[in-house]
């Protein structure tokens, strides 16, 4: 029986990258995976991947997790096809470059509302579900620019921040509901984000471990790569 043995997972921009890898992983390990993402055909390409390598049906939910009516819907359709949610894993990111005198708002707004607004929402929308099953375990990937910034990357070192400070408070909110929430620093992944680092496969069992952890485990926490 494998470790995620009947969990429902969310991964969020699992279309590529560690995403993806994370979706195989976890399929592997028992969970019965919904995948989400803006672009459709990448992740029908990861639902393909998971059959080939598990066997198991992904469930494909083409949603931009920017946009509160679609995380709504692919919460609902979620709680529809699997009648609960146990794992959510908020990695859909926009990264670009532009320091604070070079970004426009738009610019910047689009970064923060994927990289932060994201997890927010997605998380917000799978709450009642979590709270009424007394479970949940949330887990969302920061990054070291989160603590030291970055020349160059103004928007996304400020959501990463935002976004540690977000998990902190949720993990406050929900301990007594038996929902735990932690961070994730996987470090340099070669990704469409970037060309270089990790294979993102290295990394998810880190990830299952969070995705697993025992009642009454870590909240709060930020683990990283080695």
């Amino acid at each position: 029986m494998g470790t995620l043995q009947n969990r429902v997972a969310i991964i969020s921009g699992a279309g590529t990258g560690l995403g993806r890898a994370a979706s195989v992983s976890f399929a592997a390990a028992g969970a019965d995976v919904a995948v989400l993402g803006r672009r459709l055909s990448k992740l029908e390409e990861t639902a393909s991947l998971i059959k080939a390598k598990t066997g198991r049906d992904a469930l494909v939910l083409q949603t931009d997790v920017a946009e509160e009516q679609q995380v709504q819907e692919a919460i609902a359709a979620v709680i529809a096809h699997f009648g609960k949610i146990d794992i959510i894993l908020n990695n859909a990111a926009v990264f670009e470059s532009g320091t604070v005198l070079e970004l426009s708002s738009n610019e910047w707004q689009n970064q923060i509302a994927t990289n932060l607004t994201g997890p927010f929402l997605l998380t917000k929308a799978a709450l009642p579900a979590m709270r009424q099953a007394k479970y949940g375990r949330i887990i969302n990937i920061t990054s070291g620019l989160s603590w030291n910034g970055a020349g160059g990357y103004a928007a996304y070192s400020a959501a990463k921040a935002g976004l540690e400070s977000l998990t902190r408070t949720l993990a406050g909110e929900e301990h007594e509901h038996g929902i735990l929430a932690n961070l994730y620093n996987p470090g340099t992944l070669r990704t469409e984000m970037h060309a270089t680092g990790k294979d993102p496969a290295i990394v998810t069992p880190d990830l299952i471990r969070l995705a697993s952890l025992p009642a009454g485990g870590p909240t709060g926490t930020i683990v990283s790569y080695g």
